[in-house]
């Protein structure tokens, strides 16, 4: 019998569509999200729901303010978009945590959890005597992740400002080597700039998610929960490359260098017919073929060009960016793709290293038939908020894959259900909560 070649076997181990024939990895894991006005709570609850976990969404009676974090204004039911990506496989319950009952029902669900999540200013759950210290003597193994921009201690954790997602990309250094040079650029453009999405949140949420996993590895060998601190500013610095040591060790402030890079060069965007691409040679090796691709051998002769160490001078990538697109500014983006890859593939080694993909915005990267067949993408018919087009998780996997099981739930949709399976309240109990405002 012949053997599969890699990518159908690939495909066949990892298949997202068949991933609800297939164990969860944190199948029984009891998660109480508690984060407030925070995407990065929900992006980490988000991860262990994904794999299995029971993740029950504390909100406010009238509903987080997530809920309304969202473009323009634009609600589906009572959720924001940007609540939306982030309510999936999760049980939503209300409870009034500013409220002594309320304060009491979490102290009791906080009993049956395995993990709970929250993103309040440093100090105040365990001013409400909801702090790992007050819970972890009453559940030793629970694990308690607090998630704030400058975390539970030093000086700028008692500011008292609330959690703001661009204080981590600002205090992080990410905000200020991004954007246009100061002088490539006219003034009002050449201001540091803050990345295109919650990446404050998004980082904060991930790197939460990782210490949840690791603490519950811990917790399986020693039998002990533990307390998580992760400070967004923290984690948006882990993402920050060779930015710090490059201080430390040269004195160098990282500036704002806009498509150019002083580590490798081509490493950038060109201006292409139908818009940009990316064109990226990482050697020499690879730079004398993307020379024999734009028909430019010439330029392994200028001394601008000739060396890794000359092409990653400032003063010399512009003028070879300007080169490079007079190259691609005569073909289109799938033109350029098609004539690189087809020159690289009798290429091998260091020389095969040429890099190019379209510049893609949100249309164009729906149109693109990979992410489909890898079922990145996926249209959910939810009973709540109509027909949704998701983003699936990012990690295939042969035995254990996460998954999407629905896409969000209204405000308090599933009071009945888990204050009914944990705590055993009925129906009486839970209208007297609700007419008391607790819930």
């Amino acid at each position: 019998m012949q053997e599969k070649d890699w990518f159908t076997w690939a495909k066949d181990q990892t298949d997202p569509t068949a991933a609800f024939g297939k164990p969860e990895a944190l199948e029984g894991l009891v998660v109480l999200d508690a984060s407030h006005g925070h995407l990065g709570g929900l992006v980490c609850s988000s991860v262990l729901a994904e794999f299995g976990a029971e993740v029950i969404r504390v909100e406010p009676p009238d509903g987080d303010v997530a809920r309304k974090f969202t473009p323009e204004g634009l609600m589906m039911g009572d959720a924001g978009l940007g609540y939306l990506v982030e309510g999936r496989n999760k049980w939503h319950v209300t409870l009034d945590l500013h409220r002594e009952e309320g304060r009491r029902i979490f102290r009791h669900l906080a009993g049956r959890a395995d993990v709970v999540i929250e993103t309040f200013r440093p100090g105040v759950m365990d001013a409400w005597g909801l702090g790992y210290r007050q819970l972890s003597r009453v559940n030793p193994r629970l694990i308690y992740l607090s998630i704030y921009n400058f975390g539970q201690f030093g000086p700028r954790a008692r500011c008292g400002q609330p959690d703001a997602e661009i204080v981590s990309q600002a205090a992080s250094g990410i905000a200020y080597i991004t954007g246009e040079p100061d002088d490539l650029a006219p003034p009002e453009c050449a201001v540091p700039t803050r990345v295109g999405s919650w990446l404050g949140w998004y980082a904060a949420g991930l790197f939460g998610a990782f210490g949840v996993l690791a603490a519950l590895n811990y917790r399986a060998v020693s039998g002990e929960g533990q307390f998580i601190d992760v400070s967004g500013v923290e984690a948006v610095m882990r993402l920050i490359d060779y930015n710090i040591v490059w201080y430390h060790t040269q004195g160098q402030v990282k500036q704002r260098i806009g498509n150019f890079d002083t580590a490798v060069y081509p490493y950038t965007f060109a201006r292409c017919r139908d818009g940009y691409v990316l064109i990226a040679a990482y050697n020499d090796q690879a730079f004398r073929t993307l020379t024999e691709i734009i028909g430019r051998p010439d330029l392994l002769e200028d001394p601008r060009f000739n060396s890794f160490l000359e092409r990653t001078k400032l003063e010399n990538e512009g003028p070879l960016l300007e080169i490079i697109e007079q190259w691609t500014a005569r073909h289109t983006a799938e033109e350029i793709v098609t004539r690189i890859q087809e020159h690289i593939r009798h290429k091998s080694g260091p020389a095969a290293a040429v890099v190019t993909g379209r510049v893609n915005n949100a249309r164009e990267t729906l149109a693109q038939e990979n992410w489909w067949v890898r079922g990145l993408f996926r249209k959910i018919r939810d009973p709540h908020y109509g027909e949704c087009l998701v983003q699936m998780p990012p990690w295939k996997m042969a035995h254990t894959p996460p998954r999407v099981k629905w896409v969000c739930r209204p405000v308090g949709a599933d009071n009945e259900h888990v204050y009914g399976k944990y705590l055993g309240y009925g129906s009486t109990r839970l209208r007297e909560l609700r007419q008391a405002g607790v819930i």
